[in-house]
């Protein structure tokens, strides 16, 4: 394990998530805990650059208060700007925590146009293990919009919480004796709460249980589904991972790594409805249903206390939405501690934050973040010369 200076305490399991370890740990996940290479193509998709000044008030108090690693603009396909804080560099891999379950959500549009995953089928048809656990009765459908109805509480200051306990049968924290062994044996015994298809809750043993179903769909494990259908045609230029409990199971909902500009890559992907450098990644259809989905989707998010942060917003295929005041709508891959893909097709524009902030969730530091992205783009749709 890693310790900067002499008589700092090591990085280790025990301790990496604390505020003082964490700008380390989450570019060296491989030194903590076990995980599977996804490769990068051999020649990985030109990235052209046109660098640009950004005339946005604040932008660099913000970027050193919420205690960023990493800043990329993205504006119609071409980097316009790229900023590396610390110890961060381009080919450095940032753990992106739940920014992992949107190349998860991708995937599973990548099967299901493949005929080889059925949204509408129940999660028992894929996983019977799981027959008498709350997900029995449960869609796939459900797990892509969080809408299951297990109880599980995402909440991360208390170490009994749920999402705590997943961890640590995943192996991101040191196992109690009562804990289960392994990721797929803990969501065995989650239990059911309330009926399945309501309001959305965020759960992020929902993306677990989704990356389960996927692996079973397909008979390929995450880590090379990744590699194969997102990663390679991506055109990525470095390779990632994803962290792996002791049986080898992908962590599906926040363990992944991988660099800054291939994170915008996917962005971009994303923005361009499924296609990158002239070929098909995601199909178009699968997105064009995440960016406008059926009405009960939003109504299952209004009700939520998210609508407050993310206004007229919804979760669909495991990417986040809000609107702007004008209405714009606004495609977001969020991850705790600051990790944040933001999508503006109206401006043509994809920027990537890579964090570290010292606590999971701060409303204030995503509230300044999207306040920020939302003057860039309104730069780029004024257009060149209004300055």
């Amino acid at each position: 394990m890693h310790a900067s200076m002499q008589n700092e305490p090591l990085v280790t399991l025990a301790n990496w998530q604390e505020p003082t370890q964490l700008g380390w740990a989450f570019q060296n996940m491989r030194e903590i805990i076990p995980t599977r290479l996804i490769k990068a193509p051999a020649v990985p998709a030109v990235l052209p650059h046109e660098q640009r000044d950004l005339f946005v008030p604040g932008l660099d108090e913000l970027l050193t208060r919420t205690y960023t690693d990493g800043f990329l603009v993205m504006h119609d396909g071409a980097i316009v700007s790229e900023r590396y804080f610390g110890a961060l560099k381009p080919a450095t891999r940032h753990l992106m925590m739940s920014v992992t379950k949107s190349v998860v959500g991708c995937v599973a549009g990548v099967l299901a146009d493949r005929g080889l995953l059925i949204p509408e089928k129940m999660i028992t048809d894929y996983v019977p293990e799981i027959a008498d656990a709350g997900y029995a009765g449960a869609s796939v459908r459900d797990l892509l919009d969080m809408r299951t109805g297990v109880a599980y509480r995402e909440t991360y200051t208390d170490a009994d919480a749920e999402v705590r306990v997943m961890e640590r049968s995943n192996g991101w924290a040191p196992r109690r004796d009562d804990d289960p062994v392994g990721l797929y044996n803990y969501l065995a015994t989650v239990q059911g709460e309330s009926s399945h298809g309501g309001e959305f809750v965020y759960r992020s043993a929902d993306t677990n249980m989704l990356g389960w179903v996927l692996e079973r769909a397909s008979g390929v494990s995450m880590a090379d589904l990744v590699g194969d259908v997102i990663w390679a045609p991506l055109g990525a230029e470095f390779d990632a991972d994803i962290t792996v409990d002791v049986h080898g199971a992908p962590v599906h909902d926040g363990g992944m790594s991988a660099a800054l500009r291939d994170l915008a890559r996917f962005g971009d992907m994303v923005r361009c409805d499924g296609s990158a450098h002239g070929r098909t990644v995601v199909p178009e259809a699968w997105l064009r249903d995440t960016y406008d989905p059926p009405a009960d989707v939003r109504s299952a998010f209004a009700a939520t206390d998210n609508e407050a942060v993310l206004p007229g917003g919804w979760y669909r295929n495991q990417f986040w939405f809000y609107r702007r005041a004008d209405g714009t709508p606004i495609q977001l891959c969020l991850g705790i501690h600051g990790q944040l893909i933001y999508i503006d097709r109206a401006a043509d524009l994809v920027i990537v934050k890579m964090s570290s902030w010292p606590d999971a969730q701060n409303v204030t530091f995503l509230v300044d973040t999207l306040r920020a992205c939302a003057a860039i783009a309104d730069e780029f749709r004024a257009g060149p010369g209004t300055r």
